[in-house]
């Protein structure tokens, strides 16, 4: 954000912020009284005299806290906002440090951390912690004119809220089904199947959505009044916007685009979503955990629903929204977006490296040479990324049934069809992981390039 005041800044953005640390203190407040109305509080440290620190005390004194940061907050003062922001150099080291293998190779670990702790982080009191743990790194950030700039556009409010609102129902279908997986260890039943009650459309269904009806137009009409609507002055031919974004539900085909052919992004692999999508009731197999949330009895499924939709798409959109800057460059949180960033790349393709590099250079076609012939030359020339691509797709799923265990037994049970579309599929989807790791690591464009037709891969 070039040419900031930041005094003014602060004294701008003071009364947002101690209406947000307020808010966060009667979050904490209710959580607190909550547990105590319910009598469902519990002891986290057992003091002397028969006293114990409870888990409601705990958010109270999380309450109280933020009380007295909103109270720092409504200053605005540069002197006593240094108190409630992250420091200097934590901005620095964490731009310095930031960048698309970092951040994705970072979601891949975080994402692993937490399935292989979900008994853990699925606990009320972990979640409500990793909650209020956001919330506050939101607001020491907001202090940061760049990273105010980015979170409070208009475009991207809503983003801020439907993660928030991904991490509540993620969280909350793997808590029920942490919970039925214990259960059944122990011989008991899913919680679901000791709700059997009917519950009728008329009146409790049209009841309910008349509530969410009313309550939402409500919502919409302060959200409305609220924040401005994001326009931008007339579109142009000769003034395109830097960096110019699709919507957010398309910012993971554009993040795709930085890897692969618009035709191969914008096409064919969200195609083959779509396809393995409508392909699930076919090649899935498992009659276990119909009905109910486990993840125990669908560890399979559950693993590459949540791979490929919070890391290889939730992720990318994130990304894109507010680390994607001009001429979409990666930039840092606290980064101001300069449209003057350069970031030379050369980046060569599979059939470059192999010719070039091993053999003496890449068959060129002869001068009037016929259809056939350029043809046949631009397949020789391919011939490296080709076979590797027909091995990866034809040759991959038979070794995986011949020597993985897991694998040995999907086959015998789907068959030899359903188990190759399934393997297909998944070998597709770990496409993306796989270019973008070469990107990275070898500066590799495409594995085939055939440009006269515009055909790359």
């Amino acid at each position: 954000m070039h040419h900031v005041n930041t005094e003014q800044f602060l004294a701008g953005i003071a009364g947002f912020l101690g209406a947000y640390y307020v808010f966060i203190a009667l979050m904490n407040a209710s959580a607190a009284l909550y547990l105590w109305s319910t009598k469902r509080d519990r002891a986290l440290i057992r003091l002397p005299g028969g006293l114990s620190f409870t888990v409601a005390a705990l958010w109270l004194a999380v309450s109280l806290f933020c009380c007295l940061v909103a109270a720092i907050a409504m200053s605005g003062h540069p002197s006593t906002m240094g108190w409630v922001s992250i420091p200097q150099f934590l901005r620095d080291a964490a731009d310095a440090a930031m960048g698309p293998v970092v951040y994705s190779v970072g979601s891949v670990v975080v994402f692993a951390i937490l399935f292989i702790g979900r008994k853990f982080f699925v606990k009320p009191v972990v979640a409500w912690a990793m909650l209020n743990l956001s919330l506050l790194w939101m607001g020491f950030s907001m202090t940061d004119p760049d990273f105010a700039a980015i979170v409070t556009k208009p475009d991207n409010v809503p983003i801020v809220g439907m993660v928030l609102l991904l991490g509540f129902f993620t969280w909350l279908s793997a808590y029920k089904a942490v919970e039925n997986d214990e259960r059944m260890k122990n011989g008991e039943e899913p919680t679901e199947m000791l709700e059997q009650e009917k519950v009728l459309v008329w009146p409790d269904l049209v009841y309910t959505e008349l509530i969410c009806m009313v309550v939402l137009t409500s919502v919409l009409l302060l959200w409305a009044i609220l924040l401005q609507a994001p326009l931008e002055e007339p579109a142009s031919s000769v003034k395109t916007p830097n960096p110019s974004k699709a919507p957010w539900y398309f910012l993971g085909l554009q993040e795709m685009l930085v890897y692969y052919d618009p035709w191969m992004a914008g096409v064919v692999l969200p195609s083959m979503v779509v396809a393995g999508l409508m392909a699930i009731p076919y090649i899935d197999f498992n009659k276990r955990g119909n009905g109910y949330y486990t993840i125990d009895q669908r560890m399979f499924a559950y693993l590459v629903f949540q791979f490929g939709f919070l890391v290889m798409w939730v992720t990318l959109i994130v990304m894109g929204t507010f680390l994607r800057g001009p001429n979409w460059n990666f930039f840092g949180f606290y980064e101001t977006w300069d449209a003057h960033k350069v970031e030379a790349l050369n980046n060569v393709n599979l059939s470059e490296y192999f010719w070039n590099d091993l053999l003496s250079g890449a068959p060129k076609v002869p001068e009037g040479a016929g259809l056939g012939t350029q043809i046949g030359y631009i397949l020789l020339r391919e011939f490296p990324g080709i076979l590797l691509l027909v091995g990866y797709l034809a040759v991959v799923p038979p070794l995986l049934a011949m020597f993985v265990p897991f694998f040995q037994r999907m086959f015998v049970r789907m068959g030899f069809l359903r188990f190759m579309v399934l393997t297909n599929l998944l070998l597709m989807m770990a496409l993306l992981p796989i270019k973008m790791a070469f990107r990275w690591s070898a500066n590799l464009k495409y594995f085939i390039a055939i440009p006269e037709f515009f055909l790359n891969f």
